[in-house]
């Protein structure tokens, strides 16, 4: 019996088209050729019933290849943060391997704030090899949808709300991604910017809006990052759901923009057997189609591209033009990854995987507030430090929906901070509050039980009995993976903390003003207390390293470089979509805010956030210097360049983030403030000062006519500033275009 696949693949082979006297390799086998030859010649070689297997899922993760030509199934695997554990064949439950725990990478939200390109980078190539070792061949991110209101369920695995900064940061994850022969599948294409309602409803957007806001990114995966699939989106847009819908995919995605990759639905995002033919769908997956129950049993034949497709064709009611098409882009795909026999084996679970996690989470903790310089901990004048919250002790790479992970460990903050400084200083834990005591999920359980049957007020009087006598009191709260929090599935319920957590930090700061809150979540909370507690973190979901870069923060082993990505509102109404009535909507939501989503909303209505878009502080101080032009104005074809110097005034090195804003001063449409334009992370010694420039040409000044469907740079006078943050202006110059 052969036991070597590969001796049987090419015995199968031969037997299939004989070999004669020079052994000639068939077109699609031959990696000499053009692939599209190859496609062209196995397509020529594949039935009709092959042809439909191919374009619609086998199992929960996989669809079929075609055997009788040696064609590898495809095997997709979320998600953007890490790599799923294995699932059953027909399953959701884990398929109990001991070889399939991974390396868990901080959530989208913590890489976006890092603003570093180097580091997307990283982070793609990294968890591009732990796919490619795992042999999935379709890599189920990254997630660009633009964070439109902090109540989306799913905003932890997004990078924000800017679509320059967003565009900039996923076209290395991307690249590096595919640099291991691992497809990344860009998600959801496209206006799946809330939870509820999530498989239904209706978005009405303006093409401004549409074209300015929710597509840049997206855009610039396709044709800078060359990304070689997109995942279709659960909700409608112009009443077709968004895995089949003609305007998107046919018009924009294909016809605008030349995309020549796949489009994959979102699991069970497909409704219509017509359209998932005709408008740009390629493999279908997930689908329920008994009508009744969700993940119907071995449907898979039953789904929309099988056998009603099938049926049409045999029929003579549809020919096999679309069919082609799809299975045409299905086969590039694979040629660019199964049977890409130059592709590098990948690595998993491994030291530098970690590594790489921990750096990035590293530069993507923000100091959001730092008074009296209460951080970094002076370890030399600390003798007790409290840790209160139960997000010091929670493991936060399970849960939330599709991004849950196995990780092959998880450094929770409590035991980071042990490790770090607890031989320096005594560290006493409380509870303080009891939110999600679940401690198992998804076949993942934690080390330690957080059940947990004292009263509130129990648990209460022990936080206050450990703050009371501290040096420094360190609260982990925020938000978790369960249901209406950061999690898949549904949104939040409002923009406080849960579980009365302002209650209890409000209590915290009577017995003590040394109190330090790290805010664990992805999304902007609000801070009544914001006023009475010195120092506040964004924290986020940082994987696998979590408790170590935190730790390395607090302490001072790292100086905090992280900025925000989005808007932290002080109320709920500070955000356009709900001071305008437009979240959740029904089975219809309005973006009636249009283009002012996020700090461009804020500035319009001349909103004071609690924290604005690009804010992040340092344990060291920088001095801007005035920005210039090397021009004062600027013709249609031509480029400008602004340069500012930037030094590091404090005693120990850092690293800063400056910011180019442009400002269009006369608009016939109306225009936002001010809008992101380029970004550069520069790392500056203690007394180091830097020359940063940033050239740009006519897009950056342009905006979308929706009268004209086409991109205007308007002749007139315009303004480059230069920031801190979005609010936090150091310094500006005109010029104008002619």
């Amino acid at each position: 019996m052969f036991k070597n696949v590969k001796t049987i693949v090419f015995l199968l082979l031969l037997g299939s088209f004989g070999v004669n006297a020079q052994n000639k390799v068939p077109v699609y086998l031959d990696d000499k050729k053009p692939i599209n030859e190859r496609v062209e010649d196995a397509l020529s070689k594949m039935t009709t019933e092959e042809k439909i297997a191919m374009i619609h899922a086998q199992s929960k993760f996989s669809s079929p290849g075609v055997p009788r030509l040696g064609i590898p199934e495809n095997w997709m695997t979320d998600g953007p943060h890490g790599i799923r554990t294995e699932v059953k064949w027909d399953e959701w439950d884990q398929a109990g391997w001991t070889n399939d725990s991974c390396i868990a990478f901080p959530a989208l939200t913590a890489l976006s704030a890092t603003w570093n390109k180097e580091m997307a980078s990283l982070y793609g190539k990294s968890i591009g090899e732990e796919a490619r070792f795992r042999n999935k061949n379709v890599l189920l991110g990254p997630g660009v949808n633009i964070y439109r209101t902090p109540l989306n369920g799913r905003n932890f695995e997004y990078m924000g709300e800017d679509p320059f900064l967003t565009s900039k940061m996923v076209v290395p994850y991307i690249k590096g991604v595919q640099s291991n022969g691992v497809a990344a599948c860009v998600k959801h294409f496209a206006l799946n910017n809330q939870e509820t309602n999530r498989n239904a409803v209706n978005v009405n957007v303006d093409d401004r809006a549409l074209y300015e806001i929710y597509l840049p990114a997206f855009k610039a995966a396709v044709q800078e990052g060359d990304a070689w699939a997109i995942m279709g989106s659960y909700n409608r847009y112009k009443g077709q759901h968004c895995c089949h819908n003609e305007f998107l995919l046919n018009n924009i995605l294909r016809g605008e923009w030349g995309f020549k990759g796949v489009v994959i639905s979102d699991w069970g995002g497909v409704h219509d057997t017509n359209q998932a033919i005709h408008n740009g769908l390629d493999m279908e997956f997930g689908s329920w189609t008994n009508g009744l129950s969700w993940g119907t049993s071995n449907a898979y034949d039953n789904y929309y591209l099988a056998k009603p497709y099938s049926t049409m064709i045999a029929k003579g009611e549809i020919g096999t033009k679309e069919l082609d098409e799809k299975v045409r882009r299905i086969l590039r795909l694979s040629f660019l990854t199964t049977m890409n026999r130059e592709r590098p084996f990948g690595s998993f679970g491994t030291k530098e995987h970690a590594e790489a996690g921990l750096k990035i989470a590293e530069e993507g903790i923000v100091l959001l507030q730092n008074k009296n310089n209460i951080l970094p901990i002076d370890l030399n004048k600390t003798k007790k430090i409290a840790v209160i919250g139960e997000n010091a002790i929670k493991m936060m790479t399970v849960g939330g929906g599709s991004s849950s992970l196995k990780a092959k460990y998880e450094v929770l903050p409590l035991d980071g901070l042990k490790k770090r400084i607890g031989s320096q200083v005594a560290i006493v834990y409380a509870r303080g509050y009891v939110g999600d005591p679940t401690s198992k999920y998804n076949g993942v359980a934690a080390k330690v039980s957080l059940e947990d049957k004292r009263s509130p007020a129990e648990l209460t009087a022990e936080a206050l009995k450990a703050a009371k006598d501290a040096d420094v009191v360190l609260f982990f709260g925020g938000l978790n993976k369960s249901d209406h929090q950061d999690a898949e599935g549904e949104d939040r319920k409002g923009l406080e903390l849960p579980y009365n957590q302002d209650k209890l930090i409000s209590e915290l700061v009577k017995v003590n003003k040394n109190v330090v809150f790290v805010n664990i979540s992805g999304n902007a909370v609000a801070m009544p207390w914001v006023n009475e507690v010195p120092g506040i973190v964004q924290g986020w979901f940082l994987g696998t390293e979590a408790g170590t870069a935190l730790a390395k923060v607090l302490a001072g082993d790292v100086n905090p470089s992280g900025k925000l990505t989005f808007t932290f509102p002080v109320k709920l109404n500070d955000n356009g979509a709900h001071a305008l009535g437009q979240f959740p909507g029904g089975d219809e939501v309005t973006y009636k805010e249009g283009i002012f989503v996020g700090y461009r909303w804020a500035e319009k209505q001349k909103i004071k956030p609690l924290f604005p878009f690009g804010h992040g502080l340092s344990y060291t101080t920088f001095e801007y210097g005035k920005v210039t032009a090397d021009k004062k104005q600027l013709s249609s074809g031509d480029q400008i360049t602004f340069s500012v110097k930037v030094k590091n005034t404090g005693n120990r090195d850092g690293a800063e983030i400056v910011q180019l804003y442009i400002s269009d001063l006369k608009s016939s449409l109306v225009r936002p403030i001010k809008e992101l334009k380029g970004f550069e992370k520069i790392s500056l010694k203690a007394g180091e000062e830097k020359t940063v420039t940033f050239t740009v040409d006519k897009t950056a000044l342009s905006f979308f006519d929706d009268k004209k469907h086409e991109w205007v740079a308007e002749p007139g006078a315009f303004e480059a500033l230069i920031g801190a943050s979005s609010a936090d202006i150091k310094s500006k110059v005109s010029f104008s275009l002619q």
